[in-house]
């Protein structure tokens, strides 16, 4: 299996570098987003930002900081996927694992007030908010409180390579590829 960990800051392109790989290079896409709202629906919480870090953390805490990152690769390998990527890697334990089953780590990143104007745009649930939130929950998700908590810097401090996505979607697939090289795709 090929496999390859997304992670990056809210806003820096994680969905679009993933469609890339499922359109253009016929990954299979595995979303922790996807696990944990269906966990929030579960519970009949509002599908939010806090939600979902409550919802994400609890889950980890209960369980193991690698748990939601382990059920998606465990239904990859159950789906014999050959081509495997895993987004929103958000967890030091969750990176650990990936590595640990020979996982490329690609981090993506662009400037602050450039991913605000991508979520305001995208209009989504959890992105229905001002600036000075925006930044608020980032500050929170780059801090952790304990080993279950989300820790994006510490993951982006892990990756194989960091994409630094301000430029074009042109701009955006020449790094793609570049890293693909990297792995032999």
């Amino acid at each position: 299996m090929t496999l390859i960990g997304i992670t990056g800051t809210n806003g820096s392109g994680k969905g679009t570098l993933v469609e890339y790989l499922v359109k253009e290079k016929g990954f299979s896409h595995y979303a922790a987003r996807d696990f944990i709202t269906a966990e929030i629906k579960k519970r009949g919480l509002s599908i939010d930002r806090t939600s979902m870090r409550l919802v994400a953390n609890e889950l980890r805490e209960n369980h193991e900081p690698a748990y939601i990152v382990k059920q998606l690769f465990e239904q990859a390998v159950s789906d014999t996927c050959e081509w495997v990527v895993i987004e929103s890697v958000r967890n030091i334990g969750e990176a650990e694992f990936l590595k640990r089953k020979g996982a490329m780590l690609i981090a993506v990143d662009a400037d602050q007030k450039l991913r605000y104007e991508r979520v305001q745009s995208r209009r989504s649930a959890t992105d229905q908010v001002d600036f000075e939130t925006f930044v608020h929950h980032e500050e929170r998700e780059m801090n952790p409180v304990g080993p279950h908590d989300m820790d994006i810097r510490g993951v982006m401090s892990m990756a194989d390579t960091t994409i630094m996505n301000d430029g074009s979607l042109a701009t955006l697939h020449t790094q793609i590829e570049e890293v693909l090289k990297k792995i032999g795709v």
